[in-house]
C-alpha cells in the first residue's frame, strides 16, 4: 500500500470535518463539526439562533471545563452574552447580520483588553483588574457583531508552563493527561473541545502555534503588523502578535478579516496598509496545492517517529496533489545561535514593556516587574483558589536580570541579529522560488502533564523563526499518533503573504480532513443543527 493511502485510510476511520461549501448541502450537522458558515446558514434558515447557539456552547463548557474531564480552559464567562445574543438575533431580524461573525461566540485568552470583563494574564497578580477599553481586534469583533463568550486561561504572563497561578493547569481535551501547549493553551483547548467557533491567542514564540497542533485546530500568527496589538498584555513588541485560533481554515480566514487594520496605537499596522484584506475567504482555493512550490524543512525532524510519520504522509499527500516539494536547510550557525537571539530581545522587553502596560492599572496593582517579584512572594496568605506558579515566576527573575532595552547586547541583536534572520530565510524563499515553508509545527509530540512543565527553553524551536523575521506562519491539523494525539503542519510564509498560505492550508485540509474532535468532549445530546 503506497504511503499516501495508508495516510487516508486512518484519517477515515475519524470523524472528518466537512468544508463549509460541502457541509451546507447536508440537512444537519454537529455543533463540533459545523464551520462558521454553517452557522450562517442554519440563522438564514430560521433554524437556529444567536441565543440559543450562546447556550449550547455554554453548556459545552459546564460539561467539559466545570465537570468530566475538567479542562478548565475557562477563567471567565461573561454573564451578558445570552443578553448580547438576544440583541444580536432582534437586530438580525431587523436589519440583516453585520458580517458571517455576527451571532458567532468568540473565546478570548485572557490577555486581551476587555471594557467589561476582568483581564489578568492568567495571574492572581493581576485580579480584578477591568481595562477602561477594548483591545482593537476585540472592538473588531464586537463591531462585526461577534459575542465574547469566555475569558481564557494561558501561559502566566503569556510565558513558561500551561498554567497560571489564577486558573491553574489547563488540559488537552484528547488526553487530559497531557499538555494543550503554551502560553494559548486555553484558547486551543477550548476550541477544540466546542466550546466557541473562533479563540484569540498572542505569539511570541510559538504561543497560538503550538496550541494548535497540541489541540489539532488551525491557527494563525500573522505577519507583525497586520493585526494590532493595542490592548494586549506585552510580552515582547519586537515579537508579540495576536491571532485567531479555529476548528477550521475557514473559519481563521474570516475571523482575520473582520480584525485586520491599521490602527494609530500600533505604528507597526502602518505596514499592512494597502495589504491586508478585509475578506481572505476569497483566496481560499482547494485546488492550491497543484503547481505550488513548497521548501520541506527537515532540521526539525527526527525527533519523535510518530511525529514524522504524520509529516512524511502529509508531504506525499501534498505532492500527490500537484505540489513540487525543494528540500530546505537552515545554516547550523542560525539554528545554534537562535535560542541566544530570541532570548536577548524578550527578556529586556518583557522587564521595559510590562512596565509600560502595568502603570495604567493604578493604585493597588504592581507597576513594574520588581513588583511582580515581589508581590509573587505573597501567595501562601492568598483565598483559596490561587496557586503557585514557580516556574513562570522563577522566570521573572531572570527577565528582571536581563538589562534594559537600551544595553549594546539588546541593540545588537534586535539592530542586526534579526534582519539577519530576516535575510536568511527571504534568501530561501527567493533563492528556490517557494511559495511557503513547511515544517512540523511541534517537531514532539504534546508531553504529560506530571513532567517538569519548564520554564523558559532554550532549545531549537522551529517557531520562533517566524517571530524574529515577523513572517505570517499557518497550523494545520496533519494526523495523529498512534496514540491519538494531533500532529500539526506549518506553511510559513514571506510578510503579508497570508492569502496564499491560508489558500495552500485550505487545500491540504480539504483533501486529508485530519480534524477530530477530542474523545474527551464528544457531542451532547441536543447539538445537531437543522441547516434548513
Amino acid at each position: 500500500m503506497r504511503l499516501p493511502c495508508l495516510f487516508a485510510a486512518l484519517w477515515a476511520a475519524s470523524a472528518l470535518a466537512p468544508g463549509p461549501a460541502a457541509a451546507v448541502q447536508e440537512r444537519e450537522v454537529d455543533l463540533t463539526a459545523a464551520t462558521i458558515a454553517d452557522i450562517n446558514a442554519a440563522f438564514d434558515a430560521g433554524t437556529l439562533t444567536a441565543e440559543r447557539l450562546v447556550e449550547l456552547c455554554l453548556a459545552r463548557i459546564e460539561a467539559y471545563d466545570d465537570h468530566g474531564p475538567q479542562i478548565n480552559a475557562v477563567i471567565t464567562r461573561n454573564p451578558r452574552a445570552a443578553e448580547r445574543a438576544r440583541e444580536l438575533d432582534a437586530e438580525r431580524a431587523r436589519s440583516g447580520p453585520r458580517s458571517p461573525l455576527h451571532g458567532i461566540p468568540v473565546l478570548l485568552k485572557d490577555n486581551f483588553d476587555t471594557a467589561d470583563l476582568p483581564t489578568t494574564a492568567g495571574s492572581f497578580l493581576l485580579e480584578d483588574w477591568t481595562p477602561p477599553d477594548d483591545a482593537f481586534v476585540v472592538r473588531k469583533l464586537r463591531e462585526a457583531g461577534a459575542i465574547v463568550l469566555a475569558k481564557l486561561n494561558m501561559s502566566e504572563f503569556a510565558s513558561g508552563g500551561a498554567m497560571s497561578s489564577l486558573g491553574g493547569i489547563t488540559r488537552n481535551p484528547h488526553d487530559p493527561e497531557r499538555t494543550p501547549s503554551g502560553s494559548s493553551g486555553g484558547t486551543g483547548a477550548a476550541i477544540a473541545a466546542g466550546y466557541g467557533f473562533v479563540g484569540l491567542g498572542s505569539d511570541t514564540g510559538g504561543s497560538i502555534r503550538g496550541p494548535s497542533t497540541a489541540n489539532g485546530v488551525a491557527g494563525l500568527k500573522p505577519t507583525l503588523g497586520l493585526l494590532s496589538r493595542d490592548g494586549i498584555v506585552p510580552l515582547a513588541l519586537s515579537f508579540d502578535t495576536g491571532g485567531p485560533l479555529a476548528r477550521t481554515v475557514h473559519d481563521v480566514a474570516v475571523s482575520l478579516g473582520v480584525m485586520a487594520g491599521v490602527d494609530r496605537a500600533d505604528p507597526a499596522t502602518s505596514a499592512s496598509a494597502g495589504r491586508f484584506h478585509a475578506d481572505y475567504t476569497r483566496f481560499l482555493d482547494a485546488g492550491a496545492l497543484d503547481g505550488a512550490r513548497l521548501g520541506v524543512a527537515r532540521d526539525f525532524m527526527g525527533f519523535d517517529r510518530e511525529v514524522d510519520w504524520a509529516i512524511e504522509a502529509a508531504l506525499a499527500e501534498m505532492e500527490a496533489a500537484g505540489a513540487t516539494l525543494v528540500e530546505v536547510r537552515l545554516p547550523d550557525w542560525l539554528l545554534e545561535i537562535e535560542g541566544e537571539f530570541y532570548t536577548a530581545v524578550r527578556w529586556p522587553e518583557f522587564r521595559s514593556q510590562i512596565a509600560d502596560y502595568l502603570a495604567d492599572l493604578g493604585d493597588g496593582f504592581p507597576q513594574t516587574l520588581d513588583d511582580l517579584v515581589t508581590r509573587s512572594r505573597t501567595l501562601a496568605g492568598r483565598a483559596e483558589g490561587t496557586r503557585p506558579n514557580p516556574s513562570r515566576w522563577a522566570l521573572f527573575l531572570e527577565e528582571n536580570a536581563s538589562g534594559s532595552v537600551n544595553d549594546p547586547n539588546h541593540l545588537a541583536v534586535k539592530e542586526h541579529a534579526l534582519p539577519l534572520v530576516r535575510a536568511v530565510l527571504v534568501g530561501l524563499f527567493e533563492g528556490h522560488e517557494l511559495d511557503a515553508i513547511v515544517y512540523p509545527t511541534s517537531p514532539t509530540r504534546p508531553p504529560r502533564l506530571d513532567t517538569d512543565p519548564g520554564g523558559w527553553s532554550r532549545s531549537r524551536s522551529p517557531v520562533r523563526f517566524a517571530n524574529m523575521s515577523g513572517f505570517p506562519d499557518l497550523i494545520v491539523p496533519a494526523g495523529f499518533t498512534g496514540g491519538g494525539l494531533p500532529v500539526g503542519i506549518s506553511f510559513l510564509g514571506r510578510a503579508f503573504t497570508e492569502p496564499r498560505l491560508l489558500a495552500l492550508g485550505y487545500a491540504f485540509e480539504q483533501r486529508t480532513r485530519a480534524l477530530r474532535l477530542p474523545i474527551h468532549t464528544p457531542p451532547l445530546p441536543g447539538e445537531r443543527i437543522p441547516l434548513r
